[in-house]
Parts: C-alpha cells; structure tokens; sequence
C-alpha cells in the first residue's frame, strides 16, 4: 500500500473559506451565473468602443475597472479549484470539478476577450496618450502589458477557438501530467530489508538527501524505474505540448519558442541571454564546489545519487512549530512588518504543510485576488530542506501580501520578480542559522545553501537550455523518443557539473517529473534571475542597514504595477547592467570561498 503522513509529520491544512466552502458551496454556482449577466452587459456597453480614435480615458478607466471586478470574481472559483485539487489529485471528483471551472472560465473569457483585442488594436499615437492621462495613471502598466501583444494578436474568432479549445487541449495535457506523475507509486526495496515499500514521488525524492548511500541508490533506482513506468504517457504529453507551442507560434508569429515568456515576464531576449550566458560562464564554480565535496565524503566519484548528500551523518529532525519559530525570527530580524505579514499564514491556517498521498508535488504560493489573502502548499517532512522551503513559499507569501493593496490588474508580479522575494526569505533563514552554528554544523548548512542556490541559478540555467534546444529538435525533427529528449537532458545538466559528478544511464528519465516544462514553459529562467537578484542585493541590504529594509518593502508593494525595470529602481538596480549580475556571482564565489576556509579549519583540526 502507498505510505501515510508518518504521525510526527505536521497536521496541518490550509483553510480556503476566504474563497469558498467547499466544491458543493452553492455560492460558486451563483457567482458564475452573476459573472455571466456582468459579462453580457460589459459586452453591451463597451464592444466596439474602445478601438476608437476618438476615445475618452476616462471610458476606458470605467471598462478596465468592470473587467478586473469581473476577472477578481472568477479568479477566485478557478484558484478555489486548482487548490482544492492540488491536494488530491488522484479524486475524481476533485479533476472533475477542475475541469468544470476551466470550462466556465472560457466561456466568460470568450465574452471578455474583446476588450483587450481592441486596446491592442488601438493605434499607436492614441494608445500612448491614454497611457500617459493621468486619469489612466493607475491602470499605465496593465495597458502596457496589453499593448505588449499588439503584434501577436489573432482575430477575435480565431482567439475565441483557441480559448475554448484549450481545455481539450494543453490544459487537458497538462492536468494529465500533473495526475499521473503526482498519484503514481515508487516501489522501493531498501538495502537491509526483502520488502517492498510504495512511496510518493515526494518521499522517495526526499530519500536521495539520505546519509545511506546504499539507501540514496535504491531510491534513485526506484525513482527511475517508477518515471519508465510512465515513460510513454509523459513522452506524448510532452511532445503533444512542443506541438501546441510550435502552433501557437507561428499563429501569432513569435519569433522563437520563448519569446512568449520574454514578453510576459517583461523582459527582452538580450536581458535573459545576457542572465543565462553569465550562469554558463560560471558553471566552474559547481565544479570546484563538487569536486571538495567528494573529497569531504572520502569517495572516488560523485553521481547523480551524491548530488545532495548530507556531509555528516545527522538525522536531527526539525518539528514544525521549531521550523516557525526559525523562519519567524529571522525574518523579524530583518523588518517586524514581515514578520508580522508571514505569521498570519500559521495565525490564520494559510498553509498546506501534511504529506500525503495525491497531493501535488513541490511547493507552491497561490496569492489567489487581493481582496482574499494568499496561501501556501508544501509537504513538510521535518528536514532542514523543508524549513528553506517554507521561507521561499513565505516569501512568496509575503509579497502577495505587501501586494494586495494593489488591485487585480496590477497584484501579480512577473515571474522573476516573484522569485526574487522567495529567494531573499531563504537567505535571511540561512543567515541566521549559520550566526548560532559552530563549525560543523556552518559547513552542512553552507553546503546545504550552496547547492541550492547552484539548482537555482545553474540548473535552472541549464534547463532553460534543455527547453530550447527539446523545442527546436521537435520542430526540425518531428516527434521525440524518450531516449532523444533524455540524451539532451544529460547533455545540458553534465555541462553544470563539468567532470565533477558522473550522471549515470538511469538519470536520463529524470526530466519527466519537472512540472514546469509541462504547464509554463520556460518558467525556469525566472529561479536563475530571484536568485543573483537577490546574492547582490542581500550585500546591499547588509550595507545599507535598516535602511534597506523599508525600500524593499516599498519595492514588493509595487507587484505588478510596473516594469521589472522600474520595480528594481527603487532599490537602485539597473537590470541591463552587466556589473550587478557580476555582483550576484562575486557572492555566490564568497559563500564557496567561505566553506573551503570552514572545511580546511575542520580538516586541520
């Protein structure tokens, strides 16, 4: 049978009533019948209105305002749904109730799709006087962000197809994903013992952090040999999902496979290559991290099953109310408003924290529609690791929370400034753990923050490379074998390592389970850009002191109601700078730096 949240694992589970009851609540029914009348009068009152030389701002204030009231109330029942079945995906009741409300949100968005076709049309001279009446000031970036896509807009009947085709389509393929990996079973048979246990993908992927190294190879073996069952349904989901990117583009002539991220993420493809091409750069300083590491655990080769090996034998356990408490008092340490913003996620049961079998893998923050309150999902099974993840989801967390004084247009940020908020959490955490720490317990936790910040920045970096170069193969070649598409995941991540850590055959099916390159692809690169945003600006907030802390407040606040660029000019950064991205890397060369002095002082003694 599958494995149960073990008895000191957390009970704890978020309370979603802000948005509804349950997926019976009478109430979702009749808010999507209300948001249909609201819809159909929109309609009326502004089809035809707003692609108008002669338009006023002050009726395209009144439009944009009833469409965020209208999205802010169907983005509760779609959040409502994707949480709720975020917890079990394998209830078919849960996937069905999903499916219903993707369906309702593209028959509202097919009503509502107009509006922005129309701000799109505009011509330019009259869109960039809109933009600049101050009676549009506090809607300038969502018209921005609009007008991003004037060049790839598709006719309003060819629009609507795609919407309502799109559950049939890559959201089908993406929840397909999403169930089979997330409900399927590792059989795993542990060195000391003829039993078979079946684990969830989260508990057999938390073994391979194990000090047993005989234990670390039979979960990468049960890992891999569960993926191969799947194998052949994830390939064609897969290749179904290059397919539709390849379509889309050339609908909507996009250039490449990811200028759609670069345009939704805010950012020119220079930016994003000049980011990655400095990562690639850099891969030396894995090498030399590694190649000490394997000195440190006396072994003759690192591989794939080394890779997050603790360096000491410790099986310390770190309860929950203790991981509050760390993640609580570093974040006071640094400003008493965010500490006070991510206590209320425990205060006010914001957060998802209990293994168990169905739940969705990895960790997420939903920050859900300013007028309700963010939540977080994890799956806490008492390990340093889980403690550094609940500070990323807080961050987040905490960003949504500093946002929601914006409203719906301009609440959500980019990607890559999303994560900058999460990754700076997980620094302020590190921080204080290592001031307490003596100096066996400083090189586990510099190792433990190094490697992940190199699976931040470097592996994110170069499986930004593997989704390039999977998207062109399918593109000049046609459908991919599951051993094509692994050869090119072997290839991108063993250039990370250099020849530091072997990857062996059975790592070549270890893509299959990244949900990222399934339902956003290129997500990956905004993890790479948190990350060095945030090694060069925690020096800064070091040397600013107390200073630094209400800017950066002031700077999460603004969401997504300006640019990227101009988010980071409150905090004095230019992002076109090669020299600021070189500071992140300076930081990242000190920490390593650190733990080779730390493990010298430890081996001399």
């Amino acid at each position: 049978m599958a494995s149960t949240a073990a008895p000191d694992y957390p009970q704890v589970r978020w309370d979603l009533s802000a948005l509804f009851d349950d997926i019976d609540d009478p109430k979702i029914e009749q808010t999507i019948a209300k948001l249909h009348e609201l819809a159909d009068a929109f309609g009326e009152e502004y089809r035809g209105k707003i692609n108008d030389s002669n338009v006023s701002a002050s009726l395209v204030l009144d439009a944009t305002q009833s469409a965020e009231r209208i999205y802010n109330e169907l983005s509760k029942v779609i959040d409502f749904a994707y949480l709720v079945f975020s917890t079990n995906t394998g209830d078919p009741k849960l996937g069905a109730f999903l499916q219903k409300a993707m369906e309702w949100a593209s028959e509202l968005q097919v009503k509502m799709m107009f509006f922005e076709l129309e701000i799109q049309a505009l011509p330019k001279d009259k869109a960039v006087a809109l933009m600049e009446d101050p009676t549009l000031a506090g809607y300038r970036h969502y018209l921005q962000k609009a007008r991003l896509m004037s060049p790839y807009r598709l006719s309003e009947r060819e629009e609507v197809i795609l919407e309502k085709t799109a559950n049939v389509g890559t959201r089908a393929w993406v929840r397909l994903h999403d169930e089979v990996t997330s409900n399927h079973t590792f059989k795993l048979k542990r060195p000391d013992s003829d039993e078979v246990e079946e684990l969830t993908q989260t508990e057999v992927l938390d073994l391979l952090r194990s000090p047993d190294r005989a234990l670390r190879q039979a979960a990468a073996d049960a890992f891999s040999n569960g993926l191969q069952e799947i194998e052949r349904v994830v390939t064609f989901t897969f290749n179904t999902l290059l397919l539709d990117r390849k379509i889309d583009d050339e609908l909507r002539k996009f250039e490449s496979p990811d200028a759609h991220r670069h345009l939704s993420n805010e950012l020119d493809k220079e930016t994003v290559e000049l980011v990655i091409g400095k990562c690639e750069q850099n891969y030396g300083l894995v090498e030399r991290f590694y190649n000490l590491k394997r000195q440190i655990l006396n072994l003759p080769e690192l591989t794939h099953i080394d890779r997050y090996a603790p360096l000491f034998d410790t099986k310390e356990k770190v309860e929950w109310n203790r991981a509050k408490s760390i993640v609580l008092d570093a974040f006071g340490r640094f400003s008493t408003d965010l500490r006070y913003l991510a206590e209320e996620f425990f205060d006010k049961n914001w957060i998802d924290a209990e293994p168990r079998p169905g739940k969705t893998g990895g960790a997420f923050c939903s920050g859900n529609t300013p007028d309700t309150h963010p939540v977080m999902l994890m799956s806490y099974m008492n390990k340093m690791d889980d403690v550094m993840t609940l500070a990323h989801e807080l961050g987040h967390g905490v960003h949504a929370s500093l946002s929601r004084k914006q409203s719906l247009f301009n609440y959500q940020p980019t990607l890559p400034m999303a994560e900058l908020a999460s990754t700076f959490a997980e620094m302020l955490v590190f921080e204080s753990l290592v001031e307490k720490a003596d100096r066996k317990d400083k090189l586990a936790l510099y190792a433990e923050k190094i490697e992940g910040i190199f699976a931040t920045i470097f592996r994110q970096a170069a499986m930004f490379r593997f989704e390039q170069k999977c998207h062109k193969l399918r593109r000049e070649q046609g459908e991919l074998a599951a051993e094509e598409i692994g050869e090119v995941w072997q290839e991108t991540i063993q250039q990370m390592f250099g020849s530091s850590i072997k990857l062996g055959e059975q790592h070549k099916c270890w893509w299959e389970y990244v949900s990222h390159f399934f339902a956003v692809p290129f997500y990956v690169y905004a993890y790479s850009f948190g990350e060095l945003l945030v090694l060069a600006l925690y020096q800064r907030a070091k040397d600013e002191g107390p200073a630094f802390a209400e800017k950066y407040s002031k700077m999460l606040s603004l969401g997504g109601s300006v640019t990227p660029h101009e988010q980071m000019q409150v905090v004095g950064v230019d992002l076109q700078d090669p020299g600021f991205w070189d500071g992140g890397f300076k930081v990242l060369e000190g920490l390593v730096s650190e733990f080779e002095r730390l493990w010298a002082e430890e081996n001399a003694s």
